[in-house]
């Protein structure tokens, strides 16, 4: 998993409440095991019309087609469970989703998958949508280490996080890297295991 320490880049307003799983990929798009090719997908029945015509949708527009940070509506992440929607995001480019709050699966497959999601008050979300909403001058910095947003304006948001997860995401680690840094104590056990009880 990729680390993230410092995220600069635009960031993309979302003004919607309740945006639900099915909204971010739709389940035709779910058949797919990869976690790539999922971007054209993400929002798509937003984006595009029936017959391929496109609606004008934020993340089509520029300078937000390259947004590394989205600012949403509270309860982002709603609906089913599916890690097709953090991939998408992803593949899109996207690595930070900041809103009031989170549907919980959504919130725990993001830091799973590389992503970091903010939970903020909703004056402050107003504040970055607000920034969000200002184009190419809306370039905001995420700083993990010290857990401060900057906004265009240089004033700095204090957000909250977990510690092991926040630790995980600096170094890159999701579940699989978790384990394989108790991989000395694993092999210990498995040799102790193998002498004590070769019969298994």
């Amino acid at each position: 998993m990729e680390k993230f320490t410092t995220l600069t880049g635009v960031a993309a307003p979302l003004n919607m409440v309740n945006v639900d799983t099915d909204m971010i990929i739709p389940k035709q798009y779910l058949k797919t095991i990869k976690r790539t090719g999922l971007k054209e997908g993400l929002f798509s029945e937003l984006r595009w019309e029936p017959d391929g015509t496109p609606k004008g949708f934020v993340l089509d527009q520029a300078p937000y087609r390259e947004a590394k940070i989205l600012v949403a509506g509270d309860n982002f992440g709603c609906g089913s469970s599916r890690e097709h929607a953090p991939w998408a995001l992803l593949d899109f480019g996207i690595r930070c989703v900041i809103a009031p709050n989170f549907a919980d699966i959504f919130y725990n497959n993001c830091f799973k998958n590389g992503i970091l999601p903010i939970r903020l008050p909703q004056e402050q979300i107003d504040q970055l949508m607000e920034d969000a909403s200002r184009g190419a001058n809306a370039t905001m910095t995420v700083d993990l280490e010290s857990q401060e947003i900057t906004r265009p304006d240089g004033e700095k948001i204090a957000f909250e996080i977990d510690p092991h997860r926040k630790h995980c995401l600096i170094n890159g680690l999701d579940d699989i890297g978790l384990t394989l840094e108790k991989v000395d104590k694993i092999d210990r056990y498995e040799e102790g295991r193998r002498t004590s009880q070769p019969w298994l």
